[in-house]
């Protein structure tokens, strides 16, 4: 089984529009919760390897499905089902978030009261690393990492967040710390331009977002472009993330 070694409940919440939205939640591990929010579409094979090198470091990893197969990506079919999720995503939108954030940020408070923790920690990547982004403002979440950040879409310069968004993951990153993101030096989906969107709007009197530059022009750093090996710049990358979460977490 893909799943195998995980437990299964489902999450529903109207906080995204007042009507019940609710998603599959798959859970492993004890110790500090880290929700890990997919790449769309599917949770793949690596997704769930990363979810096993944070759980063998000693944290409970959460796995939202969002949509999509289990076991594996699959682009083909569910790109153009993903447009047409508008309830739940907004991948164009600029100066506005995803409407799904505030059903994660939902989610987020749910796990914090059920396991009893003083918050948790968050993954987002490529379609969802803005996620973790906004997700600082939530009460809930403590520390966050948000890889190869790429909403909106064909936008490079332009945030997936409105001002008032952005000042309140301001306060949420000055009360907290500051998170950390990362990209590949050469990654054409996340480029430097969003970095550099990312610093002007956080990073203007202090450094609130921690963003690092990984050689290579792969995209997926921590999953599908991941390299499994010891001293890796990819493995260098996840051992500041996991050294990260076990500080704050």
């Amino acid at each position: 089984m893909v799943m195998q070694g995980y437990s299964k409940t489902e999450f529903s919440t109207d906080a995204v529009d007042g009507k019940p939205l609710k998603h599959d939640v798959y859970t492993k591990g004890d110790g500090p919760v880290v929700l890990i929010i997919q790449e769309l579409p599917g949770i793949g094979v690596e997704t769930l390897r990363l979810a096993d090198k944070l759980q063998a470091a000693g944290f409970r990893v959460v796995l939202p499905h969002l949509f999509g197969p289990l076991g594996k990506l699959s682009f083909v079919g569910n790109i153009a089902r993903l447009f047409c999720m508008r309830r739940e995503f907004s991948l164009f939108e600029r100066h506005k978030t995803s409407p799904v954030v505030r059903w994660l940020g939902a989610l987020c408070a749910a796990l914090k009261q059920q396991y009893q923790q003083p918050g948790i920690g968050v993954i987002g990547m490529c379609l969802t690393g803005n996620f973790a982004i906004s997700l600082m403002a939530n009460d809930a979440v403590l520390a966050a990492v948000a890889s190869q950040p790429s909403l909106p879409l064909f936008a490079p310069s332009a945030l997936h967040m409105s001002e008032q968004d952005i000042q309140e993951i301001r306060q949420g990153l000055d009360e907290k710390g500051a998170m950390l993101a990362f990209r590949f030096a050469g990654d054409k989906l996340c480029p430097q331009a969003k970095f550099d969107a990312l610093d002007a709007a956080f990073n203007d009197d202090r450094e609130r977002i921690r963003l690092t530059n990984v050689p290579g022009n792969k995209h997926a750093l921590l999953t599908v472009h991941f390299i499994d090996a010891a001293g890796s710049p990819t493995d260098q990358a996840l051992q500041q993330v996991l050294a990260y979460f076990k500080d704050k977490l």
